[in-house]
């Protein structure tokens, strides 16, 4: 009754002196070494592949939503909304929550549409025109604090 076919082995479980010895090539989706995201950028985005508008990466969001108002919203939205009760740059709402730009964009984009951010765009200039100083020498004050 039973199958005369010989039971397949298994390879043992791998050890860190077996991976070591491999090249490190087998790295254990379970345990990765840094937290990576268990979802997919599109995913986060609702397949959303643009934003509704464009924001630049230096663009300032802010939010004064009740904590309350964000227990309906997406994890990723609740994140950006936390992270942005200080003025934060797009640049920053990514950097900070380790999601691609892209992503980021369109979040931001979602939340301001919703009227849960408030966007502050830099201002507009004219072709050739030179770039306020002020902000200029906050730029290079943050880089020496880097």
């Amino acid at each position: 009754m039973w199958s005369k076919r010989p039971r397949a082995r298994h390879a043992p479980f791998p050890t860190p002196d077996t991976q070591h010895a491999r090249g490190n090539l087998a790295r254990s989706a379970a345990a990765p070494e840094s937290a990576q995201p268990l979802v997919r950028p599109y995913a986060m985005t609702g397949s959303s592949t643009q934003p509704r508008y464009q924001l630049a990466i230096e663009a300032l969001v802010s939010t004064s939503a009740a904590p309350s108002a964000l227990q309906e919203l997406l994890p990723e939205h609740q994140r950006i909304c936390a992270l942005c009760r200080e003025i934060k740059s797009v640049a920053e709402v990514s950097a900070l929550l380790q999601m691609p730009l892209g992503v980021a964009r369109i979040l931001v984009a979602d939340l301001a549409e919703a009227g849960m951010v408030i966007v502050h765009e830099p201002s507009a200039s004219q072709p050739g025109a030179r770039p306020d100083t002020t902000l200029l020498e906050r730029v290079l004050s943050g880089l020496r604090k880097l």
